[in-house]
Order: structure tokens, then C-alpha cells, then sequence
């Protein structure tokens, strides 16, 4: 097994400099733009957005959490039954412009899960996607990023370990951890 650092704390917050700037050059005033991290690592990079942007833009943007247990297709294909998170959108996403938010995007399965769970609260205006990796040539499904940290190419076999400190962890870290297959 070899693990290759993506990551520092130092990159990811350059990096997360990076994205909130695109974020508002896109949004400008965010009175009609919300965040919504995916339970469970997206709530995480969503409360770093959130807070980054408001620091910069000093106004209050809205942020909730989407819980997308329920709405995946895997969910009965488990021998473990999945933990289910707890969705927070105490607004409504009506005619509103949504930045979905998670670490890793892999397959698309979560997305196009957080898509269908996102219905729930009304029919947005634009949804986008921000993600802190994105794992080019994996996807099942024909979803991409709007906003992307870094794009990894990766095999099938790989993982992407997502470590940040509002997870409990010491420091930010993001490592490509590789399985060798000639063993």
C-alpha cells in the first residue's frame, strides 16, 4: 500500500481561498444562492465554505445539510445497514441558486442521490456542484463538478482519505492511498 499527500493544511487553505473566491464571482451577493453540505463529509467542507465566505463577503449565507441515505441506490444492496445522518435545511430551496457541497466525487451515485433528496424543499433555480476532489475517469453516471480543489486520477482500487479538523483530526490532511496489486 503506498499514499501519495494531496493535501496539507497549508494547500487546503489556499485551496479553500480558491474556491470561495470563484463561489462569489459566481453568486456576487448570495441573497439568492445557498450552501448545502452532504451528510456526512460535506457538512464538514460546507461549514469551512461557509464560514470563509462570510468572513469575506460579511453577509449571512444560508447553509443547511442534506441527509441522502434513503435516496441511494445501494441502500437495500448492503449487508450493513447504512448509519442515516440528520438533514438541517430549515429554508426553502425554491427558485434558489444551490451549491451542493462534498469531499470526494467518485462515481456520481451521491450526487444524483443528493438530488433527489434535494426535491423535498422546493425546486431550485440552478444547482451546482463544489467538490474538494474529484476522481476523473470513475464516474457511472454523467455528473461533473462546477467547482473543483483538485481533480485525481485514480484506480478503481484506490481511496481518497479526507481528513480535516473539524472531524477530530490533529490537522488537515488528504492522502491517495493506493493498494499494490502485484502482491
Amino acid at each position: 500500500m503506498s499514499k501519495k499527500q494531496l493535501f496539507d493544511s497549508q494547500q487546503l487553505s489556499i485551496t479553500i481561498e480558491r474556491l470561495c473566491r470563484q463561489l462569489i464571482e459566481n453568486h456576487d451577493s448570495f441573497e439568492e444562492s445557498v450552501l448545502i453540505g452532504i451528510q456526512p463529509r460535506g457538512s464538514f467542507l460546507a461549514k469551512r465554505l461557509h464560514q470563509r465566505l462570510q468572513d469575506i463577503t460579511g453577509k449571512n449565507i444560508l447553509l443547511g445539510f442534506l441527509d441522502i441515505t434513503f435516496f441511494r441506490d445501494d441502500f437495500r444492496r448492503r449487508s450493513q445497514p447504512i448509519q442515516a445522518n440528520r438533514t438541517q435545511i430549515d429554508f426553502v430551496i425554491e427558485d434558489k441558486k444551490v451549491v451542493l457541497i462534498d469531499d470526494v466525487l467518485y462515481t456520481g451515485r451521491t450526487v444524483r442521490a443528493a438530488l433527489d433528496a434535494m426535491i423535498a424543499f422546493g425546486r431550485p433555480q440552478k444547482v451546482e456542484l463544489l467538490v474538494l476532489i474529484d476522481r476523473k475517469y470513475s464516474r457511472d453516471l454523467p455528473i461533473q463538478a462546477d467547482y473543483v480543489g483538485r481533480r485525481v486520477s485514480s484506480l478503481p482500487t484506490d481511496r481518497i482519505v479526507v481528513q480535516l479538523c473539524e472531524q477530530g483530526f490533529a490537522a488537515d490532511s488528504i492522502q491517495l492511498v493506493s493498494h499494490d496489486e502485484t502482491k
